[in-house]
């Protein structure tokens, strides 16, 4: 449909690997050397709790689990360091995705975002300059759900109030993108740019406004 007019309402995007780059290696160095032990531990006990974290537990539980896990015993300023370390590696930009968000919200998109994501990230998010042209943010910590559960897709839908088969999501894991085609929602597993963009085209959602 990349020639006419948009079969789509309202696209939702996911955040992390998609408006977001993975978090950087130096970020990941610093989190091992402030937590002083062995990284394969550490990231190992890291995400065996993210799970917990993304669906709603506070970050200093989060911590607690991930340092009786490693067998760790931090002071509370060493938690703070590894938490403002953490939060801050997932909130790094792709340009090439904040420009189209706002290309896609000039031509008169409707966005909406849901992110797997624990509320210190979600509450970071919300005063993003790059989340101003989203109309609702949705979060797995203040929902209580996790994607691919299929109430957090029928949350989203009721909320924006658009039918599945008008609703585009992009993410870029495969089993959410699964979830959500079940739905009948127009879904991408999000590689790259390139592909992302031709999506979008196919659903006539690029240069909207100039072929209204």
């Amino acid at each position: 449909m990349g020639s006419g007019s948009s079969d789509i309402d309202v696209v939702v995007f996911d955040f992390g690997d998609v408006i977001s780059r993975t978090p950087p290696p130096e970020d990941q160095k610093a989190m091992q050397e402030v937590a002083g032990v062995a990284p394969e531990d550490l990231w190992a006990a890291y995400w065996s709790e993210r799970r917990a974290y993304d669906r709603g537990i506070e970050a200093v539980e989060f911590w607690r689990r991930v340092a009786r896990r490693v067998g760790a015993e931090w002071s509370s300023a060493t938690v703070h360091e590894l938490w403002a370390l953490d939060v801050g590696s997932w909130i790094h930009v792709r340009e090439d995705s904040a420009h189209l968000l706002d290309r896609l919200s000039g031509d008169g998109v409707r966005l909406a975002l849901l992110s797997n994501a624990p509320r210190d990230i979600a509450g970071a998010l919300r005063h993003s300059p790059v989340m101003r042209p989203f109309e609702a943010l949705f979060f797995s910590a203040e929902l209580g759900r996790c994607k691919p559960e299929p109430e957090i897709y029928e949350h989203v839908l009721s909320e924006l109030g658009t039918a599945a088969e008008r609703t585009a999501f992009v993410d870029d894991r495969e089993e959410n993108v699964l979830a959500a085609q079940r739905f009948g929602i127009a879904a991408h597993r999000y590689a790259d740019h390139a592909g992302l963009e031709s999506f979008l085209d196919d659903h006539g959602l690029l240069g909207a406004r100039e072929r209204a």
